[in-house]
């Protein structure tokens, strides 16, 4: 998939991606949306919101009131490419959201997933 094929693409579409990939491993729709409230600085209502508007991820991300700042401290590989060093802006924000989902489906504890 392209990177702008990947931006276009809907969150909504994907969303239920990550829920499953949690589902798969035991965890839950609540701590899949925690992750992405943590992340973003969406309010429940306000990522509902961004469902069902079926905003595509570069509106996704440009919409969200308030990037949590400690992402920055979010590390290590994702689809073989180190997450820190993906240059472009808005597919960094793609593959935190990426990493953060995995470290979920792997286990992880939410206090150190959310950088706590």
């Amino acid at each position: 998939m392209t990177q702008h094929r990947i931006y276009t693409t809907s969150f909504a579409s994907v969303y239920p991606r990550y829920l499953a990939k949690a589902a798969r491993k035991g965890r839950t729709k609540a701590e899949v949306d925690e992750i992405i409230l943590w992340l973003t600085g969406f309010s429940q209502a306000g990522l509902d919101r961004q469902i069902a508007n079926r905003s595509d991820f570069e509106t996704f991300f440009a919409q969200a009131p308030r990037p949590n700042p400690a992402r920055a401290a979010i590390t290590g590989l994702i689809c073989g490419i180190r997450v820190e060093e993906v240059a472009e802006p808005l597919m960094r924000e793609i593959r935190y959201l990426d990493k953060l989902i995995d470290e979920l489906a792997t286990g992880k504890a939410m206090a150190k997933i959310l950088r706590a």
